[in-house]
């Protein structure tokens, strides 16, 4: 299950984009709590920190405690907007959850056992249609990610969500369709592989002499340089 994180925040007093500017030149980051039928409340947090939690991977799908003057606000980060062209992190929203509450969360997925699938040692490929799954969990039981099993599976088998197993508290928040995860997809042939190929059967069937391409010369150009005649 995902690690409970804790973040230090303060209060802020002023709003508005000077402010939110002065805050990040001194390493902080603006940040709001909403939700939960409470007033929002607007903060600020060390960016170094969050920058930190942010590096683990599972940031969006990790419980975040965030103490404020002594007061715990247990939260699920919901949006992060970051700087265009730096990837700094410029604001975050954090949503109030209950200790047990229903929430919605973006789950990775995880594959094992590709050396026991007969499709992928065939030279068959997986092909990822959905990286992350959407689930509704107790915010207390928020999964690290979902395995999917891919022993014996062979090329142009689907994985659909009714074959996943999900931990006990979670559920798909899709539910009117079976829909995909990942296929085991054919051997892909490259252009090269292709156009070797088309060589050797040319080879082997003996084209006629009129049907070959002209010799090119060394910078890839027709060779235009009359044949040798001998001189009378």
């Amino acid at each position: 299950m995902s690690e409970q994180l804790t973040l230090s925040a303060e209060t802020r007093e002023r709003a508005g984009k000077g402010a939110s500017r002065a805050m990040r030149r001194e390493g902080r980051v603006p940040a709001v709590i909403y939700g939960e039928k409470q007033e929002p409340l607007a903060i600020h947090v060390e960016e170094k920190v969050l920058m930190k939690m942010l590096n683990t991977g599972h940031f969006m799908n990790s419980v975040i405690m965030i103490d404020v003057g002594g007061k715990a606000n247990r939260t699920l980060p919901k949006d992060v907007q970051f700087h265009p062209v730096t990837d700094r992190p410029l604001h975050v929203d954090f949503l109030r959850i209950g200790e047990h509450s229903k929430v919605h969360v973006n789950v990775p997925v995880r594959f094992i056992n590709e050396e026991e699938a007969p499709g992928i040692r065939k030279g068959g490929v997986i092909n990822v249609v959905r990286h992350e799954l959407e689930l509704i969990c107790d915010a207390a039981e928020i999964p690290d990610d979902i395995v999917i099993d891919l022993a014996g599976r062979e090329i142009g088998d689907s994985i659909h969500i009714s074959a996943v197993v999900l931990p006990k508290g979670s559920e798909s928040a899709i539910t009117d369709r079976d829909f995909t995860i990942a296929t085991i997809a054919p051997p892909t042939v490259t252009r090269a592989t292709e156009e070797a190929d088309a060589a050797a059967d040319a080879a082997a069937a003996d084209v006629p002499a009129d049907e070959v391409p002209s010799e090119q010369g060394p910078g890839g150009e027709e060779d235009s340089t009359p044949p040798e005649t001998s001189e009378g």
